[in-house]
């Protein structure tokens, strides 16, 4: 296949980028809506989390599929499964009379999303330009970023002013948006396909994997009072996996090929980016919390001093990819690692009286940093596999991202918990700052460990260039 940059590439990655940015944007505006859902639906609050962790458990079982499904059906042909699928998890959300129909649709809208975000990144790498793929893989990932940017903000505001269902609801016209324009310019490939078979017990092994340990870590912050609640699912999860990786190394046709970790760097890398990610994560789930119980301002306060940073960060992250494709993947990257180390060691220098511009500058540093270095990783890593290895490498880092989203608000909200349950302060804003010192404290000493595995991940340059 030729490739070349042309206007059938960039709206392919347009249409497959929207279906993704309104996966990941339902998913960061939903959080706003646990009080009002909490009420209407009678549930407690670890029941309605069940809301956004059915949609990142689906959509992370469903991403070690991609390499299969990429083997066994067209671009155009998953594209237009995903839409659909996405769509009648929405019709069903703003329809619902019932919790449990509102978490059915979500994963769904997790289904969707599991099929349609690697599929993104696959057509990228399959036809890009080797010189822009820096570029355009920048420019996937900031269709992704921006949406956490945006999603509490744009959350705020639809359900103050027209209600929860309107999130679902103002998402269908951006759908149909993008399958219009998918279903014009994603090519078919209708010699593509090549029948293989599924990997049913590779399937089953990490589903259970996941399940369990995404059950463990939303139970982590109950451990001292239930801890069989965390064990039990943590060993069934750990089980699971040795059966999984034990299974994948003896069969012919694995679900997911991961002799890829036997590539250092590769590992290095994805690794990295697993910290990155729990970083991200902490910060947006430290700082909203720290801007209402801790400096006593308004959820749609805190969604306008955080946006700045996420947008930056989301803008960056194409310029990194052209830096990359300039300059090699090693500059960009050890900068990024830089800006994340300086913004996070100010979070846990001031944590414990953080003020709105002080929030601002601190976490547009960190954005900054992650901006350079969250694409960039994920295009050096895959740029070290052979071709034909692509999709299982692209189907890794889809699935770690998910898995990271599930797991790593869990761990910084469990370490919070045990600042809180630990401070001298009366008050909750004293508690919440204690607990806020402990957990920044945290993502800073990750951030180390993560540059370093980015040190090592780039110190030698295996990426060609034309």
């Amino acid at each position: 296949m030729e490739r070349k940059l042309d206007r059938h590439l960039i709206l392919a990655i347009v249409a497959t980028g929207l279906l993704s940015f309104c996966g990941v944007v339902i998913e960061t505006a939903s959080n706003i809506t646990f009080p009002v859902l909490m009420e209407e639906f009678n549930v407690n609050i670890a029941t309605v989390q069940w809301m956004t962790t059915g949609y990142l458990l689906t959509a992370a079982i469903i991403m070690p599929l991609s390499a299969y499904l990429k083997k066994n059906f067209s671009s155009k042909k998953l594209f237009i499964i995903a839409v659909l699928l996405f769509l009648l998890g929405l019709v069903i959300d703003s329809t619902t009379t019932t919790f449990a129909l509102l978490v059915v649709g979500r994963v769904i809208q997790g289904v969707g999303t599991g099929i349609a975000l690697p599929l993104m990144f696959n057509i990228i790498l399959e036809r890009a330009p080797i010189n822009k793929i820096g570029l355009l893989m920048g420019v996937g990932t900031m269709i992704t970023a921006i949406a956490p940017a945006l999603g509490p903000t744009l959350g705020g505001l639809i359900v103050n002013s027209l209600g929860w269902r309107y999130i679902f609801i103002s998402i269908i016209p951006i759908i149909v948006v993008s399958f219009i324009i998918g279903s014009v310019f994603i090519k078919s490939e209708p010699n593509s396909a090549q029948h293989t078979k599924i990997d049913i017990s590779g399937f089953i092994s990490i589903a259970i994997t996941f399940i369990g340990f995404i059950l463990a870590f939303s139970n982590l912050s109950t451990v001292q009072e239930k801890f069989l609640n965390f064990a039990l699912p943590f060993v069934i999860g750990i089980v699971a996996l040795i059966y999984f990786i034990k299974h994948s190394l003896r069969t012919t046709d694995p679900l997911i090929n991961i002799k890829l970790f036997n590539i250092t760097k590769f590992t290095q890398g994805i690794s990295a980016y697993f910290v990155f990610q729990i970083v991200a994560l902490g910060l947006s789930f430290i700082l909203p919390n720290y801007i209402q119980l801790v400096n006593g301002s308004t959820a749609t306060v805190a969604g306008f001093l955080v946006l700045p940073g996420a947008a930056l960060g989301a803008v960056l992250t194409p310029i990194g990819g052209r830096l990359l494709d300039n300059f090699g993947a090693r500059r960009p990257i050890m900068v990024g690692a830089f800006l994340q180390i300086i913004g996070t060691l100010l979070f846990t220098i001031f944590a414990s009286s953080l003020t709105s511009i002080e929030i601002i500058f601190f976490y547009l540093i960190v954005m900054m940093g992650m901006g350079l270095i969250m694409g960039n990783i994920m295009t050096h890593s895959l740029a070290l596999l052979n071709r034909e290895d692509n999709a299982d490498g692209n189907g890794l880092f889809n699935m770690i991202l998910q898995f990271s989203g599930a797991v790593g608000t869990s761990i910084v909200s469990a370490i919070m918990q045990v600042g809180q349950q630990i401070s001298t302060a009366e008050t909750t804003a004293g508690k919440t700052s204690m607990g806020a010192q402990i957990a920044l404290t945290f993502l800073f000493f990750i951030v180390i460990v993560g540059s370093v595995l980015l040190y090592h991940a780039t110190k030698k340059e295996n990426i060609s260039k034309e």
